[in-house]
């Protein structure tokens, strides 16, 4: 277990040419002797014993772009986030995925352009070359996208799914300029023609718009397998289908009560024609019903200085512009009546989806009972599908809520070996303990026993949860962690706090905010990188 990417590397990365983000949503791939980890909105490249083989790259360098901002001139780039990636052992290729929005240079206003951008490496080293493909998804009839209502549109939160046959991104869509939401996005493109380096790709979409797809659509988790062949989901596929990718997404979102007791698992099959000049796929779907799960709340922290929030609260420490440590950050006073914020739960959308030994192994957060109080939980699944012409099938075979009491288990990512062993990895936070690295192991039988991989040292203390930056303040934690295997062993990253220090030692004015080096003024998550070999225990 090694500490991964934090704030501090996001915000310094490309000489400072960056803005501050929280939550770092990160992405993990590993194989061929390195871990690639990707945040919001860096990323960097580690042998897998933990050492640096890069520096902290900027997303927008690592894709061509300019700078997020200039800060000598005020020019802007475009914006980029919600990264992934994956790494393919059949083909020894590396995919990231990010999400990027256009921007006027001058201004930084949006253009109303939204494009995925789908890299992959043109070697086996992460550490190379890669070629850059840009998939327009703004869905306003420019650029050859579909004509969408309401947009230009933003393809949220895009994930990346990978089979023997093709690579699968996700969006869930949304207008840019409006309210509302569309509905589901599913991009399918050749495997072999991005892994020869291709000019040009034949892309395959499938639209699910809101109230009129088979089943409701949102997050819909594309699985990842982690056979070394690139298993291309037959084994249990009697439909004549050649070849099926598998997503699953959550209901309870579309309760108004925040409660279902059941998942979708939808299954693309004819993955095979990707291949051909003339793909030809077909999308169905099919509910399972599960053990009760809803939409978890926000966890509650364990107490500890919570600098920057005590800082807004100050009126007395002497500063530059006068007493108030407050002053560092705004022109017109503030309420001085921050506390230690919460930390955002989720909203129990599907996290990671594998595909091994002929299951879908799955996870989301959900509300569990703690003697009376709501806290964050970690659903599992492991889920046997079967597509059929007309209808995604499946049934379950084993499934369960783990929690520790006091505490709350936030995000929980899921990794399968090709032996079958499984983990999950969380972060762990409560009465007990600040927000942690951890993880517990699963199989067939059930679940094992919480076991922490890194201890937090201190309390997240971010700008998006106090008010005098927005009110009421949304405390961002990461949307998603991330898992991933190199095959024997499995690999997690995770959000925790990995530094601490006291009001003092933030208004150093020598070093204001940065607490040693550890953090800045804003925000100070950190990521920790955990390895689990077959025989931990």
């Amino acid at each position: 277990s090694f500490n991964g990417l934090n704030h501090r590397d996001t915000r310094t990365a490309n000489g400072g040419n960056q803005f501050s983000n929280e939550p770092p949503d990160q992405g993990l791939c590993v194989g061929n002797g390195s871990v690639l980890e990707t945040v919001n909105s860096v990323l960097r490249v580690y042998s897998t014993s933990g050492a640096p083989r890069t520096p902290p790259v900027d997303l927008n360098t690592f894709n061509g772009y300019p700078a997020a901002i200039v800060r000598a001139t005020g020019v802007y780039g475009p914006n980029l986030f919600d990264p992934s990636c994956h790494y393919d052992n059949a083909s020894g290729r590396w995919f990231h995925l990010t999400d990027t929005l256009g921007v006027n240079p001058a201004t930084g206003n949006l253009t109303g352009k939204n494009t995925l951008d789908l890299v992959v490496s043109r070697t086996s080293d992460p550490a190379g070359a890669w070629t850059v493909y840009r998939l327009p998804v703004h869905n306003d009839g420019t650029d050859g996208t579909p004509n969408h209502v309401n947009c230009p549109c933003l393809g949220d939160y895009p994930h990346l799914g990978v089979d023997a046959n093709g690579v699968y991104i996700t969006t869930n869509e949304f207008p840019l300029f409006d309210n509302g939401y569309n509905g589901v996005n599913i991009y399918a493109l050749p495997k072999a023609a991005l892994v020869a380096g291709a000019g040009s790709l034949n892309v395959v979409s499938f639209y699910l718009p809101d109230g009129a797809s088979p089943q409701p659509a949102f997050t819909l988790m594309p699985s990842i397998s982690p056979g070394n062949r690139g298993e291309d989901n037959e084994a249990d596929d009697h439909s004549g289908s050649r070849g099926t990718e598998y997503f699953v997404s959550s209901l309870a979102v579309f309760e108004d009560s925040g409660v279902s007791n059941q998942l979708v698992v939808w299954g693309l099959t004819n993955t095979r024609s990707l291949n051909s000049g003339t793909p030809n796929l077909a999308l169905n779907a099919g509910t399972v019903r599960v053990n009760t799960y809803s939409v978890p709340p926000a966890a509650t922290q364990k107490p500890g200085d919570f600098p920057l929030g005590q800082c807004i609260n100050d009126t007395t420490l002497s500063t530059p512009f006068g007493p108030g440590c407050w002053q560092y950050f705004f022109n017109a006073e503030p309420a001085h009546n921050e506390v230690l914020s919460p930390i955002d739960g989720g909203d129990s959308r599907v996290q990671q989806v594998m595909y091994a030994d002929g299951k879908l192994w799955t996870t989301l957060g959900t509300a569990v009972n703690d003697n009376g109080t709501d806290r964050v939980g970690a659903a599992w699944y492991i889920l046997k599908p079967q597509t059929n012409k007309n209808k995604a099938d499946a049934k379950v075979v084993k499934q369960g809520v783990v929690s520790v009491s006091g505490n709350n288990l936030l995000y929980p990512t899921v990794a399968v070996t090709t032996s079958g062993q499984a983990a999950v990895g969380v972060t762990l936070v409560g009465t007990d303990h600040h927000p942690s690295a951890a993880y517990f192991g699963l199989s067939e039988d059930g679940a094992t026993s919480v076991r922490v991989a890194a201890e937090g040292v201190g309390t997240q203390d971010g700008f998006s949860g106090y008010k005098a930056f927005g009110n009421p303040p949304r405390p961002r934690w990461g949307d998603y962690g991330a898992a991933a295997t190199d095959g024997s062993s499995l690999w997690f990253a995770n959000e925790y706090i990995a530094q601490s220090c006291t009001l003092a030692q933030y208004a150093n004015p020598a070093a204001f905010g940065s607490c040693g080096a550890t953090r800045t003024s804003l925000a100070n998550w950190g990521t920790r990188i955990t390895q689990l070999r077959s025989g931990d225990r």
